[in-house]
């Protein structure tokens, strides 16, 4: 065996990347379970891809078809119930798991130097997944399924001059169809999946360059022994891969409660509409997007004015597309000296926590009727999102911060 493994080993440096980025790489010793939600993405991720292949094996992607080929896979399909219920809380806990992640890098300064690559090959998975989770969400057929898919396409058309025509592109027809749901099948399945698993791993290496951040926010590399090993580090495998099983045990356990109890979570991992089969001539009385899409689509939703002769429609797109721009560059509006929030300012903690508040909000008044929400307090959180990038280059710049410990503190 271990011949075998040195033929190979010659060939395909095996060896070599297991040591590089597992048993002889070097972690903070001081992770807490915050950092638990990196590797708990990536498990999702493969949920997500193994129970999609098996789902489209029975799935039929035409109009006249996909619902009735859903129904199928829910009755006839051999625990066909449990594939699609695993794939669609999939979609959700990974939006859960992608936001704490994010939130933690928030905290602890992971998007600082020497991370921005790493910060931006995040952001780029988080702006995919989006674009796949929408893809996906017509591929039920359902009335939400549709009638959510042709509000979000119609967006582009609140673009001047081109709108229309690329709004004609992105649905292949005047109106969502066949053929919309055909491309947009091929693309959650095929393209987009391929581009994920592609800056994954691109987002690994490059952690995995420049090293994990910790709640200290303190380089390890600095402080080395003998051997050039941090003093502060352990290997990641297998104290972090053991660390990280608790994790995912705990998270199976609440997964599966809510895979066999709570499938649908009261209509929004499910949509009651989605019950039905897509029908054009009928409109849901309330249209909204799953919940994870929902704060974006209340800063949408609170532009409502006109300005510049162009609409109220096109400012609140250009809104919505800020909301997730501004996130690539985080990097170069923090200023300050320290990377944790452990060691910054009041400001900045105040800031974070209004900025996270605000999201929650944002998320609530996105899923609700515009005629069941005060009118200022959506229009009011947006502002606050947007004041915690655009002030974070005063604040964070002449706040008062603690100095940071030479060594990591547990």
């Amino acid at each position: 065996m271990n011949r075998i493994i040195q033929w190979i080993d010659e060939r395909l440096p095996i060896v070599q990347a297991y040591e590089k980025h597992l048993s002889k790489y070097y972690a903070p010793k001081n992770f807490n379970f915050l950092y638990f939600f990196g590797s708990l993405s990536l498990f999702v991720l493969i949920n997500q891809i193994i129970t999609g292949i098996w789902l489209t094996m029975s799935y039929n992607p035409t109009a006249e078809g996909a619902f009735a080929s859903v129904e199928y896979i829910m009755r006839d399909v051999e625990y066909g119930w449990l594939l699609r219920y695993l794939h669609s809380t999939g979609a959700s806990a990974f939006f859960v798991v992608v936001y704490l992640h994010m939130f933690r890098g928030l905290m602890y300064g992971s998007y600082k130097k020497p991370r921005e690559l790493v910060w931006i090959f995040g952001m780029t998975i988080y702006l995919c997944l989006m674009a796949e989770a929408f893809l996906g969400y017509l591929l039920p057929w359902g009335q939400m399924s549709y009638w959510g898919a042709q509000v979000i396409v119609s967006l582009f058309g609140a673009i001047p001059v081109i709108g229309d025509g690329l709004t004609q592109w992105i649905r292949g027809d005047y109106l969502i169809s066949g053929i919309t749901l055909n491309r947009f099948f091929a693309l959650h399945v095929i393209a987009l999946p391929i581009v994920i698993l592609g800056l994954v791993v691109l987002h690994l290496l490059a952690l995995h360059e420049v090293g994990s951040n910790n709640p200290d926010g303190i380089e390890i590399k600095k402080k080395t022994d003998e051997y050039g090993r941090p003093l502060d580090g352990i290997p990641f495998h297998p104290y972090y891969t053991v660390h990280d099983l608790v994790a995912l045990v705990i998270f199976l356990f609440v997964f599966c409660v809510v895979v066999f109890y709570f499938p649908e979570m009261g209509g929004y991992f499910i949509e009651k509409p989605n019950f039905e089969p897509a029908n054009p001539l009928k409109t849901p009385v309330h249209i909204a997007p799953v919940w994870y899409f929902t704060p974006f689509y209340a800063m949408l939703r609170a532009v409502t004015i006109p300005f510049l002769g162009l609409s109220a429609k096109f400012w609140g797109v250009v809104v919505m597309g800020a909301a997730i721009a501004i996130l690539f560059v985080l990097p170069w509006l923090d200023r300050s000296p320290v990377k944790s929030i452990r060691y910054k300012g009041w400001l900045s903690k105040i800031w974070l926590a209004i900025f996270a508040v605000s999201f929650v909000i944002l998320g609530i008044c996105g899923a609700l009727p515009a005629n069941e929400q005060p009118d200022w307090l959506a229009p009011l959180c947006t502002v606050l999102y947007f004041a915690f990038f655009i002030l974070m280059p005063w604040y964070s710049k002449f706040e008062k911060t603690k100095p940071v410990p030479e060594r990591v503190t547990g």
